[in-house]
């Protein structure tokens, strides 16, 4: 799974850019690992370009069983990547109102356009509410958001993102691809957290508690991008009550 959105669509953290990042680190453009990516899955992988905002890029499994589950899914302009499953599928098709055979790529475009469309209930508790090990990437094309999120409590299913040199955000599952392009600019997307276009990164785990960078140095002893972990003894300001819709996001 590989998705590139450009400067402005994500707006990531800059603790994820790194004085070390160079053209010599970040030897590939966004576009040339797509290439890469779609080389690498001749049969099985494809991509969705959309004008300048960015693309997503694909690729179902090949074996009959294979150890992770790979979901690809677009309604009306959005589309999802998912990526593990969820323990609590059939209740929360049931909720949602879908069809038991709905997958969890329909899910979460199904939870997120309610969470869009005035839901009454905030991101975090949606979030928490799905049972397993998953990870996803969703975009609405329309309304020009990101909404990415993983979770998990062994962590068997991890994300990457990065800055790349033209300053789009990468996110993948293949630490491979975002290194091409982002050179010593990338961390791992941390587990139990969601990141929204408009809201940023925050823990849907700990949804009270901010999110602080944390130094990350590889094997040479470069500076890379941060990762981000929840600050224990911080507390999110909720003094002043939200009414519109954006106010789900928090």
């Amino acid at each position: 799974m590989l998705g590139v959105f450009k400067n402005g669509v994500v707006n990531p953290p800059q603790e994820l850019y790194s004085p070390a990042s160079s053209s010599a680190t970040a030897s590939k453009s966004p576009q040339e690992t797509l290439k890469d990516f779609l080389a690498s899955n001749p049969t099985n992988g494809f991509s969705l370009e959309f004008a300048d905002k960015g693309f997503l890029a694909y690729a179902s499994p090949q074996r009959q069983f294979p150890c992770q589950q790979r979901l690809f899914c677009s309604l009306n302009d959005v589309y999802c990547i998912f990526l593990g499953s969820l323990n609590n599928l059939c209740t929360l098709n049931k909720q949602y109102g879908l069809s038991k055979g709905s997958n969890e790529a329909m899910l979460v475009i199904e939870a997120y356009c309610t969470l869009r469309d005035r839901s009454p209930i905030p991101a975090h508790r949606v979030l928490k509410d799905l049972e397993g090990d998953f990870g996803f990437v969703v975009y609405d094309h329309k309304a020009g958001v990101v909404f990415a999120a993983n979770g998990g409590g062994d962590e068997s299913v991890k994300l990457y993102w990065g800055i790349a040199a033209d300053g789009s955000v990468m996110i993948s599952d293949n630490v491979k691809h975002v290194k091409a392009s982002c050179g010593k600019s990338f961390g791992p997307f941390p587990a139990g957290c969601m990141y929204h276009s408009e809201k940023g990164l925050m823990s849907f785990e700990h949804p009270m508690k901010k999110m602080k960078a944390m130094p990350r140095v590889d094997s040479e002893g470069a500076l890379c991008g941060a990762y981000f972990a929840v600050d224990a003894y911080s507390k999110v300001n909720t003094s002043m009550p939200r009414v519109d819709s954006a106010a789900n996001w928090g």
